[in-house]
């Protein structure tokens, strides 16, 4: 019988085989069980956040709750030591007495008039500057920029004399044009609009100029379009000023036929007394369709302030 004992076996990369080193294998540790201590942590964190944002919630609501409680209220609850935010009795025939007292419904219609044209052409004409100082290339651009930014400084009640000789000139005074035209230009609005013009890829209007487009084919079919969280912000922010605006309207207006809402609700404030009530069924009216635009326009103010967090 031949023998039972095995030959070692051939050398590799020249190392003996008895040699050889065998490595222990690898041992695994058992996963980590996440510190209780730190999930708390977590939520202690998010309740302070959200416990802030509550408070501050009502901070800012309170004022408005104050507003609509107090247009509710009979004349003897208005000074009543301690305030009451829930009136008792409710007097909802404050806001009737204030639509038979004045033309409410006229003054709403002047305002939205004025307010939607207001709107519209400072969007418009803010948009057109704002594509030309982003988007145009051409000498002294960022001079002219930083000169048109600078009128910002120039509070407006020092142009109101000029603008009421400017008006009375061309005729616009006690008139739709005169309540208008003065507001058809912002400096604000073409910042606000250039820097989101700025944003925006230059390969895709080149791309349009390799078609054949034009400027105002890049900017009506392009720039706009992927603009509209900017258009949707600025527009809220010029309906705002338009509709509270209070000092041009009372200069430039003597008619009571064309007053704006809140010249028109500025009667309900007595030489000698005030109905506080009243008025602030009033306030409580002319806050509604700023309340309705806010609504209609707050997913694009959304995307908005989401895009502009957005870097690289």
């Amino acid at each position: 019988m031949p023998s039972s004992t095995l030959a070692a076996p051939p050398d590799v990369l020249g190392v003996p085989a008895g040699d050889w080193i065998e490595e222990p294998a690898p041992v695994t540790e058992p996963l980590a069980k996440a510190p209780v201590s730190s999930f708390r942590r977590h939520i202690f964190q998010h309740g302070i956040l959200y416990l802030l944002l509550g408070v501050g919630s009502v901070v800012m609501l309170f004022p408005f709750l104050w507003m609509v409680a107090t247009s509710l209220k009979v004349d003897q609850q208005l000074f009543t030591t301690p305030p009451q935010l829930i009136p008792s009795p409710f007097a909802p025939q404050n806001y009737r007495t204030v639509i038979d007292s004045f033309p409410v419904g006229q003054f709403l219609i002047n305002s939205v008039i004025v307010a939607a044209f207001s709107t519209t052409l400072q969007v418009l004409t803010s948009a057109m500057a704002a594509y030309a100082f982003a988007r145009l290339r051409f000498r002294g651009r960022e001079a002219l920029f930083l000169v048109y930014l600078a009128t910002l400084m120039i509070p407006f009640q020092a142009t109101i004399v000029p603008l009421f000789v400017e008006m009375r000139f061309l005729g616009f005074v006690n008139s739709y044009p005169g309540l208008i035209l003065p507001t058809i230009a912002s400096a604000f609005g073409t910042f606000l609009l250039r820097q989101a013009f700025l944003g925006l890829p230059y390969e895709l209007e080149e791309a349009a100029f390799m078609d054949g487009a034009s400027h105002w084919t890049v900017f009506r079919r392009i720039v706009l379009p992927l603009s509209k969280p900017a258009l949707a912000t600025f527009a809220i922010f010029a309906f705002m000023a338009s509709w509270n605006s209070f000092l041009w309207p009372l200069v430039v207006i003597s008619s009571q036929s064309l007053m704006t809402l809140p010249v028109g609700l500025a009667n309900l404030h007595g030489r000698y007394t005030t109905a506080w009530n009243l008025v602030m069924a009033g306030a409580t009216i002319s806050v509604i369709p700023i309340l309705a635009v806010y609504i209609a326009a707050q997913k694009q103010v959304i995307r908005s302030v989401a895009r502009s967090g957005i870097k690289g």
